[in-house]
């Protein structure tokens, strides 16, 4: 995964600290934004998993710190429940600026409180998400406990949240009882997916049954069986990424399919390398596979290298030929495991380079053998490793020519 550190403006004029997860080959279909919960950070490991599926589902997704929270400016006074609101639409206005429409919108906790309320004001919007959110953002003052009387009558106190102080006013509290979240919701027009635990010991499950029965159809839910609040296991995590990410693609845009498979006839590979990133699909036969590049030199690291492959073929092709040795022997071999190392060297001497200061490709092989083997047997197999087919074709050298494609592979 390809991840962006950012930074952009939010409501307050404090700039707002985030990361950008881009799909595993750069190219997005489309703009998604998933908010944290009250006094997280996009840290939580929900929020990280969740972002994280959704970009492999080829959506570039912000997630981002609220002000006063993780590496955003600010302090949480000024980040009362509106202020959420619109640092939501700041980063909204930030994913258009990149070329990047937010299109899905995802909150956990308040952070899906948040997003129900900023959802109607971003007109590029599809579908919106909640992971176990309050219907009502005054629930958040569960946390403040008996500092909320003191906040009420002296304007504000430091309350402890997660470890941490934080200074809370009347203004907050005000704003978090201003909240009108029925007709909100119920004024939505875009596909809704409520994910709650039944379990849910801070948000109770009675939150996502007002918010479904707020919201006009298309409306989904889905159990988060036993899942705690902030969702720390991680498969608990990575299980609401793959449903939202899969409920979503109904609406999300989708790219153009690369016909590969099939393509190749029986002797020919075909590959296709399209867009701007270096991701390429390669298909033989009916199988079909991605290479791409290392993110030093301008991949996404989505999948092996050319070279990579390259180097794999001669291993496998190493290990296949010993086997194929030792069942024609009847030779007790069990496992055959090759490491393999690719790199430029100089060049030995003038009679393998035309140049003084060339470079030659070199591959380190180390090969282990595993079996009830004799010395004698182990030391041929060795020597049967020089002599695979793969090995043979690049010692010997290949001739490559090319010319121009006159039909379409398969025509």
């Amino acid at each position: 995964m390809h991840t962006i550190p950012v930074t952009f403006p939010g409501s307050t004029g404090q700039m707002l600290a985030g990361r950008l997860e881009m799909p595993p080959d750069g190219e997005a279909v489309g703009g998604a934004i998933i908010a944290h919960c009250f006094t997280c950070a996009s840290t939580l490991t929900a929020v990280v998993q969740v972002a994280r599926a959704l970009a492999r589902d080829r959506l570039a997704v912000l997630r981002f710190d609220f002000t006063g929270l993780g590496e955003s400016e600010g302090e949480l006074a000024q980040s009362h429940f509106s202020a959420c609101v619109e640092d939501l639409h700041a980063a909204a206005a930030f994913m258009e600026s990149r070329g990047l429409p937010v299109q899905l919108l995802v909150g956990h906790s308040l952070g899906g409180t948040a997003s129900l309320a900023a959802a109607g004001a971003i007109a590029s919007l599809k579908a919106l998400a909640t992971i176990a959110a309050p219907f009502d953002p005054w629930h958040a003052t569960k946390l403040f406990g008996d500092s909320l009387e003191r906040i009420a009558e002296t304007g504000e106190a430091t309350v402890q949240l997660g470890g941490r102080p934080f200074r809370v006013t009347r203004e907050l509290l005000e704003d978090l009882k201003g909240a009108r979240m029925e007709e909100t919701i119920h004024a939505l027009r875009i596909p809704l997916l409520v994910l709650h635990s039944p379990l849910d010991e801070q948000v109770g499950i009675n939150n996502a049954t007002k918010i479904w029965m707020a919201a006009r159809h298309p409306k989904s839910f889905v159990s988060l069986d036993d899942a705690d609040h902030l969702l720390t296991r991680h498969e608990d995590a990575q299980y609401a990424g793959r449903v939202i990410a899969a409920w979503a693609s109904r609406w999300m845009p989708q790219p153009p399919e690369v016909e590969v498979a099939g393509l190749a006839e029986a002797g020919r590979v075909v590959t296709v390398t399209r867009g701007s990133a270096f991701r390429t699909e390669i298909a033989a036969g009916r199988h079909v596979w991605v290479s791409d590049e290392p993110v030093a030199v301008g991949g996404a690291d989505a999948a092996p290298s050319p070279y990579d492959f390259l180097v794999g073929a001669l291993g496998a092709c190493t290990g296949m030929t010993l086997k194929a040795y030792a069942e024609r022997k009847g030779w007790p071999l069990e496992e055959v495991t090759v490491r393999l190392t690719h790199g430029k060297v100089h060049g030995i001497d003038e009679q393998h380079c035309a140049e003084r200061e060339a470079r030659v490709d070199r591959i380190e092989r180390e090969v282990r053998i595993e079996g009830e083997l004799t010395a004698e047997q182990h030391a041929r197999l060795l020597e049967i490793a020089d002599k695979c087919p793969v090995h043979r074709t690049l010692s010997a050298g290949v001739i490559v020519e090319t010319k121009e494609m006159e039909d379409a592979p398969g025509s």
